[in-house]
């Protein structure tokens, strides 16, 4: 794993949070999608690190790039915060 991640994330249009990494989230070419937290619990090892981060309604990743739904109640810095960190101990 690497030492070194770079994480930028912002809201998009829609509501949703678009993060985007220096790292690959998934293999190569490969998306990945979930619409709940029981789905991140089952996913990629990627995906089983973000579900233990509370307020994510659904998830789709692609190379170094991540959009999150978040759920209605979270609360969107500290979602950027906890997701953010999570990447974090996943990679280093």
């Amino acid at each position: 794993m690497s030492e070194y991640i770079e994480i930028d994330a912002e809201m998009d249009d829609d509501g949703a949070i678009v993060f985007a990494t220096n790292l690959a989230l998934t293999a190569e070419g490969r998306e990945e999608q979930y619409d709940s937290a029981a789905a991140l619990e089952e996913g990629s090892p990627v995906a089983q690190a973000l579900s233990l981060v509370p307020g994510i309604a659904a998830l789709t990743m692609r190379g170094g790039q991540m959009t999150l739904t978040p759920a209605p109640d979270a609360d969107y810095h500290a979602l950027v915060a906890d997701v953010t960190a999570a990447l974090k101990e996943f990679f280093l």
